[in-house]
């Protein structure tokens, strides 16, 4: 039988624990999530485990990082499942604070990451986003202050977002993004999944196909703006409405000025059906040789990687009905932690 880490609902409580930590000398991770854990969460906290001496797991359903129209009263809840995987994988903490405990009554402050890589992409198409997410990490890093807090490379623009907004606010903790974990058939890991029906699971893969054949095509040297429209049409052929296709800057998420000098990543976000699914791989500069294998993604199994933490899902345009009539959409968009 399995015995739960121990769970913490309020702030002073998790500080007090850490506090004991650091008379003793040992070192914390955090792994920050919203719950509805699966392999990729866990090997975040496997990653924490190996690097730190010991690893609190959060589980917080944001209320910020979702718009009124998004699945916020329907995110699925499994926190007995959720303390069931941790404990296999030896986490020493738990915090699951309730809302009134990270937003309590009268609270008017946030943080937003008004520029660098927090421009374009998702903040397109879902402009609440990252303010959402910026707040809830630094209060999160601010109630353990770990030294290392564990993300994944699925949410790629949120984890260049956090690492900015740490860094500009000198807080204490090293942001550590973790190689994305894949299906077997290369669908990135992700609790959004679980919505798609069998046909459009037969379909989702086609999302990396389409991202690893641009970046192949890019590597060789051929036309960006030709690579990307191409990928685009085989999307929507494939059954998808792409939000975007695009190449940016690995380091810092700015339009690409110079593809063969810069590093790079081309990152998607398409509808399938009603769910929104989110992707991006590393691209090898052109005529880098030997520059693949630097910089490529490892092909990680479910067993062996990250998970994306907060992930809330944007509204689909094209279906205003089902919003206004108190429907949701299922979008990928982050994850924290996986």
């Amino acid at each position: 039988m399995l015995f739960h880490p121990p769970v913490f609902r309020s702030i002073d409580a998790l500080r007090a624990l850490v506090g004991t930590w650091r008379a003793a000398g040992f070192t914390v991770g955090m792994v920050p999530t919203m719950g509805a854990l699966h392999a990729g969460h866990v090997s975040l906290v496997r990653a924490a485990k190996a690097r730190q001496d010991r690893v609190i797991a959060t589980i917080f359903v944001n209320p910020t990082q979702f718009a009124p129209n998004e699945d916020f009263a329907a995110y699925p809840r499994t926190e007995d499942s959720d303390l069931d995987q941790l404990a296999a994988v030896g986490t020493d903490a738990v915090f699951a604070p309730l809302p009134d405990e990270m937003y309590p009554a009268g609270h008017v402050t946030a943080v937003s990451v008004e520029g660098g890589p927090a421009l374009g992409l998702e903040s397109d198409f879902r402009p609440h986003f990252f303010r959402g997410v910026a707040t809830v990490v630094s209060k999160l890093l601010l109630a353990g202050m770990p030294d290392a807090a564990f993300f994944g490379e699925k949410d790629y623009q949120q984890l260049l977002v956090i690492r900015r907004m740490v860094a500009d606010l000198r807080l204490p903790t090293d942001i550590v993004g973790l190689p994305t974990v894949r299906e077997g058939d290369g669908l990135a890991l992700s609790s959004r999944n679980a919505y798609l029906s069998a046909e459009e699971r037969a379909i989702a893969p086609k999302l990396h196909a389409a991202l690893a054949e641009a970046a192949e095509e890019i590597e060789v040297g051929l036309e960006v703006a030709e690579v990307l429209a191409a990928a685009r049409q085989t999307l929507e052929k494939a059954g998808f409405r792409p939000d975007y296709v695009a190449l940016r800057n690995a380091e810092t998420l700015a339009e690409v000025a110079d593809a063969a000098a810069e590093p790079l990543r081309l990152l998607a976000a398409a509808w399938l059906g009603r769910t929104r699914l989110i992707d991006n791989v590393a691209v090898p500069s052109p005529g880098t040789a030997g520059a693949a294998a630097a910089a490529a993604e490892p092909e990680i199994a479910p067993a062996e990687a990250e998970a994306a933490p907060f992930d809330t899902p944007p509204a689909d345009p094209t279906e205003p009905a089902a919003a206004e009539a108190g429907g949701s959409e299922q979008a990928d968009g982050g994850e924290l932690g996986a």
